[in-house]
């Protein structure tokens, strides 16, 4: 069973799946519908994404999908580590522009559930660092969004220097929270 921890944003969650071994390795269920429903978590999942990144230093992100294709996303790391970040994009919620980050590697095993109305990006803490995440929407280039790594009214603390961090052109264009697109909260 998986061990499920909230985070101090509402509805960000850190999730560590049981992970059994002996001589021979170790065998982990790291996603299982039903467990996760009982725990209240009742997602369906439509797509797997798997992206490496070569260097430290790699950030992407701060991503997301505008309703009606928003995506709630399942994050796991299967080799290196990374510092995982979940901003609340939702204009009206108290904790509006708020942040999480998590480490997440391969050794600790563990997870983030980043729902709908919150931004995700990372940050590669190792070289050759592999991530996959589950999402509940397909891809969709006319919803997709990015806010910028660095927005002040964000003030992301990321472990790594910004003299040494790689960027898509995508990801050094994204707009500011104050003028981006984001989700209203109810």
């Amino acid at each position: 069973m998986s061990e499920i921890r909230p985070t101090r944003l509402d509805g960000v969650l850190e999730i560590v799946p049981a992970r059994f071994g002996d001589a021979r390795g170790f065998f982990s269920e790291t996603y299982n519908a039903a467990r996760l429903a009982s725990s209240g978590i009742d997602l369906t999942f439509v797509q797997d994404n798997h992206s490496l990144s070569a260097r430290r230093g790699v950030l992407r992100g701060l991503h997301y999908q505008l309703p009606p294709r928003a995506q709630d996303k399942l994050i796991r790391v299967v080799r290196g580590a990374i510092f995982d970040v979940a901003v609340d994009i939702r204009r009206g919620s108290p904790t509006f522009a708020q942040w999480v980050g998590v480490e997440l590697s391969a050794e600790k095993w563990n997870q983030l559930l980043v729902p709908k109305g919150f931004a995700h990006g990372f940050v590669t803490l190792t070289e050759n660092t592999e991530v996959v995440y589950k999402v509940t929407d397909y891809y969709s280039p006319e919803h997709d969004r990015s806010i910028r790594y660095d927005d002040p009214d964000i003030a992301i603390d990321w472990p790594i220097a910004a003299g040494d961090l790689q960027l898509s052109d995508k990801d050094l264009a994204a707009a500011r929270l104050a003028e981006a697109d984001v989700f209203s909260w109810q």
